[in-house]
């Protein structure tokens, strides 16, 4: 595990930002934190890093945005699917040719791969925040490893 300090929004999105460029197609990001932590700053500074140029919003109602960069980005909150077992086609985006973010991923822990990037947010005060990176794969070590290089 790693953890990473940043003091601004703008910190935090470089550090997503230049995760992205470490991502291959069928990577998956969860993001655990509270509400307000940056799960979706952090995403936005992801998206921006792959290209994407729509806004970035987060999906809590259509639980699932697709936006298109120089890889696909799948961006996930589940934190509606708490209780319930509901597979909403999950494994074409774990296993599909883009980078699939998941927000609240903890509700959906029987559908993720093994293989992920887990980071969690911790709210320090208002603009700090401590990112704190572990690794479930060799792959994710080296991506964590360019990270802080």
């Amino acid at each position: 595990m790693i953890q990473i300090q940043t003091n601004t929004v703008a910190e935090t999105q470089v550090i997503a930002e230049k995760l992205a460029t470490l991502l291959k197609p069928g990577d998956v990001i969860t993001l655990e934190g509270e509400l307000g932590a940056g799960k979706t700053t952090f995403t936005k500074g992801l998206a921006k890093g792959l290209g994407v140029k729509r806004n970035i919003s987060s999906p809590t109602f259509t639980i699932i945005k697709e936006y298109e960069g120089t890889l696909p980005l799948y961006h996930m909150d589940v934190y509606r699917l708490e209780h319930s077992d509901e597979d909403i086609g999950f494994e074409e985006y774990f296993h599909g040719n883009g980078i699939t973010v998941v927000e609240w991923a903890q509700f959906i822990e029987e559908f993720l791969p093994n293989e992920r990037l887990a980071i969690r947010i911790g709210y320090i005060d208002e603009d700090k925040r401590i990112l704190e990176f572990t690794a479930s794969s060799s792959h994710f070590e080296e991506v964590m490893n360019e990270l802080i290089s």
